[in-house]
């Protein structure tokens, strides 16, 4: 007897499951404050949203009184209530009223298809006995909130009051919660949009009992019964609908619970989509479909907006479901800011170091900047705010693009899936694909580290540097995470960082930013625009101490534009994003980890004893490191100081010793013309003999091994091509030769256009010193 005792009592409590209900819940997420941004059909079809432990007082007070007034005192089976069911059933030879409690209803919610019988009931009886061991009154009622059925194919009251009200359950008004509490009693035959009068009879009903119950005041009642019915279920809100695709696919990892709590902003979210809507209204005239943005908060990291692309679902053609934001796209110029700072961090530049803008080729890569001009030379820092590409791949030359590649992969660039060699010096000029995920999260790291460079002492810390995240960090952090020292293994360094914001805040931008005085802001903000190879993309990325601003413009299909650039396309609604936050305090300068450095004011680099004008400067660390200025030298004049002179001319007591600013021929040429104090070397006096030192002659274009194409002139004569070359002293003579075959002579203004058959060739230039240079190229007969 015993055994037999103590097997039902090991069947009684094995028979409740360990989970109750597994039907596929419908994906949700919702912004910080708990509103809904999205929500998915869950997998069955049916609008079910994931359990939600919390049930609004209403509800409970709603449906205990409609469906169990005894919930709170019977322990999951009320002999009143069956007593007081079967009485009335007997009286009226028919089932007219049940006894089901709502943990038996729990039970038999779980067990779906169960025919209605005796047994079943019997049976429904005992697991409520048993839930009630296990569960509290207040977590069965949220296990009956979450898959009650609602009508139609909606589950659960969080899906009922989204798709019947358009709000969260907590916010339904008295009369709302009572038309939903009626509704699982009999959802096939009440359902909001046919039986409208059984419905409004059944809500009037509960309202009354409620009244009753002493739950609602006379008033409150009344206006409860004029509250309108619900109609058809309503459209759930479509306000993040990208980032829901992300978390869809993140949580096939995490497998967690199919509803988060996102980091979004709602309001802002709904605005930045508002603004992205009416930039591509415009934009779309010129067959340009598609843009995106996304909005951090630097601190956290946290995503405080993501409009993944824009809204037309109805339109197939716009691909609006594509998110952008995960895409790997061409960046243009938008990854120039992180050289600029790594060769300052590493020592190789000071922030206005004059680096060559003049006509390159490397190879059959021949880089031209944006406007197809030249400066000649050109500050570091002001190469960067015009975002000009030949300064870019002269530094990348110098930093080495195998380095580059690997620091762009520690600072969490992760699309780069190819070798170094593979992008080469392209990689600093779009030559590779990245995703606005991953720039935006390192423009958001640098500036973090940049915020903490005075806790951290100057150290950077690893940890800084992280990708974005919209589902809330836990603040629970281990003590290991709470202990850690700063890294140092990041390959930037805080004041390096500082020097790149303060370049990139300087708007002031010709060229492809030739558009830049259409902004204006009083928030300072640091931001970079980029436009890829056939203007396929337009990037623009603001950087404020608080936040980072991506966007991108353009065609999900890859088809270019003309006027698809950066600052005519993206830049206005960066700055119209960052109208919507609020403004703060420009960056702290470094307070650790600098150093001051004596710098030449004329060429930006370290000062040498030639450089006449020296300014000790603040500068990142290694600026001690950086090779001292290589453009003064000390030339020798004669008492006039309008020749150079030698021993063998003039008396040494009588030369004049002066420092001079000397650029190479090349860069010369194009500096004199943009910088009218330039003043080039002062030639020889009459009769001293010629001494002369680097180099005294260049040939700007072609540049070796060109290949050249000369197209037909509009008459259907091959047109000509203009070689062009540079000499160091004023009124020089060049002699060009062809081949071997003498071809003319230039004085002062070095050009010339000449119209070569197709093959390879040499042109060799001499001067009346005997000084030559040649260089070979080859024209082309096709395209």
């Amino acid at each position: 007897m015993l055994v037999l005792i103590a097997g039902l009592l090991l069947w009684f409590w094995l028979s409740l499951p360990d989970q109750l209900f597994n039907a596929p819940t419908s994906y949700v997420i919702e912004d910080k404050d708990g509103n809904l941004l999205n929500a998915t059909i869950a997998a069955d079809g049916q609008w079910r949203f994931p359990h939600n432990k919390t049930v609004p007082q209403k509800f409970i007070d709603c449906i205990t009184t409609f469906e169990d007034k005894r919930f709170f005192k019977h322990p999951g089976v009320d002999p009143v209530a069956i007593t007081r069911a079967i009485t009335k059933n007997i009286k009226n030879k028919g089932i007219v009223q049940g006894g089901s409690t709502i943990s038996m209803q729990v039970i038999r919610l779980s067990k779906k298809d169960e025919k209605r019988n005796i047994w079943n009931k019997i049976k429904e009886s005992i697991l409520a006995i048993r839930l009630e061991m296990t569960y509290s009154k207040k977590e069965i009622l949220a296990l009956y909130a979450g898959n009650a059925p609602f009508g139609s194919n909606i589950v659960g009251l969080d899906a009922a009051a989204w798709r019947y009200y358009g709000r969260s359950p907590d916010k339904l008004s008295w009369g709302e919660m009572a038309a939903l509490a009626v509704l699982p009693n009999a959802p096939a035959l009440v359902h909001p949009g046919r039986n409208r009068d059984v419905l409004l009879r059944k809500r009037n009903g509960l309202l009354d009992h409620l009244l009753e119950a002493g739950k609602l005041s006379p008033e409150a009642a009344e206006l409860a019964k004029l509250e309108p019915l619900p109609d058809e279920p309503l459209r759930l809100p479509q306000n993040a609908p990208h980032l829901l695709q992300r978390f869809i696919k993140d949580n096939k990892t995490w497998k967690q619970e199919t509803r988060i709590k996102t980091t979004l902003d709602g309001n802002l979210q709904k605005n930045v989509t508002r603004i992205i809507q009416q930039h591509q209204s415009v934009l779309k005239g010129n067959g340009i479909n598609n843009a995106c943005a996304l909005v951090l908060d630097v601190e956290t990291g946290n995503v405080l907006s993501y409009a993944g692309n824009i809204a037309d679902p109805a339109n197939k053609e716009m691909e609006s479901d594509v998110d952008v934001i995960a895409a790997p796209r061409s960046p243009g110029s938008a990854l120039k800011p992180i050289l600029y700072a790594s060769m300052l961090s590493d020592g190789l530049i000071l922030p206005n170091s004059l680096i060559p803008d003049i006509p390159t080729q490397i190879g059959s890569y021949a880089p031209k900047n944006f406007d197809l001009n030249y400066d000649g030379a050109v500050p570091a820092g002001r190469a960067l705010s015009r975002s000009l590409n030949i300064p870019a791949i002269k530094m990348l030359q110098q930093y080495k693009y195998q380095r580059f590649y690997e620091t762009l992969q520690q600072c969490g660039i992760s699309t780069l899936n190819r070798s170094a060699d593979t992008y080469g010096l392209s990689l600093v000029l779009g030559g590779c694909e990245v995703t606005m995920w991953d720039i935006a999260a390192v423009y958001a790291s640098m500036a973090r580290a940049l915020n903490h460079q005075t806790k951290n002492h100057g150290k950077m810390d690893a940890a800084d540097f992280h990708a974005p995240n919209y589902k809330p960090r836990t603040t629970n952090l281990s003590p290991q995470t709470a202990n850690r020292k700063p890294q140092t293994n990041i390959p930037l360094d805080a004041t390096s960082i500082y020097f790149t914001f303060q370049a990139m805040q300087e708007v002031m931008r010709p060229g492809e930013e030739g558009l830049w005085q259409l902004f204006s802001s009083s928030q300072k903000i640091a931001w970079k625009t980029g436009t890829s190879f056939g203007f396929r993309d337009g990037w623009a990325i603001g950087v404020t101490p608080k936040n980072v601003v991506a966007v991108w413009v353009g065609n999900t299909d890859g088809e270019g534009r003309p006027g698809l650039i950066g600052v005519q396309t993206a830049a206005p609604i960066l700055f119209d994003i960052f109208r919507l936050l609020p403004n703060g305090k420009w960056f702290d300068k470094p307070k650790y980890n600098y150093t001051f450095v004596p710098v030449c004011r004329q060429s930006g680099y370290r000062a040498n004893i030639d450089c006449p004008d020296v300014d000790t400067l603040f500068m990142p660390p290694n600026g001690t490191k950086v090779l001292q200025c290589p453009y003064h030298k000390i030339i020798h004049l004669d008492a006039s100081g309008n020749f150079r002179v030698t021993e063998e001319c003039e008396l040494p007591g009588n030369m004049v010793h002066k420092s001079w600013f000397i650029l190479t021929p090349a860069m010369e040429f194009y500096y004199k013309q943009r910088n009218i104090d330039y003043k080039p070397l002062p030639p020889f006096k009459p009769g001293c003999t010629f001494l002369e030192t680097g180099k005294l002659m260049e040939i700007i274009y072609p540049q070796p091994d060109a290949k050249i194409y000369v197209p037909l002139e509009i008459n259907g004569e091959r047109g000509r091509t203009v070689f062009t070359a540079a000499h160091r002293r004023a009124g020089a003579k060049i002699f060009w030769s062809l081949d071997d075959a003498f071809i003319g002579t230039t004085q002062n203004f070095h050009q010339m256009g000449l119209n070569p058959p197709p093959g390879k060739h040499t042109i060799t230039l001499v001067d009346e010193n005997g000084v030559s240079v040649s260089r070979q190229f080859d024209i082309l007969d096709k395209q």
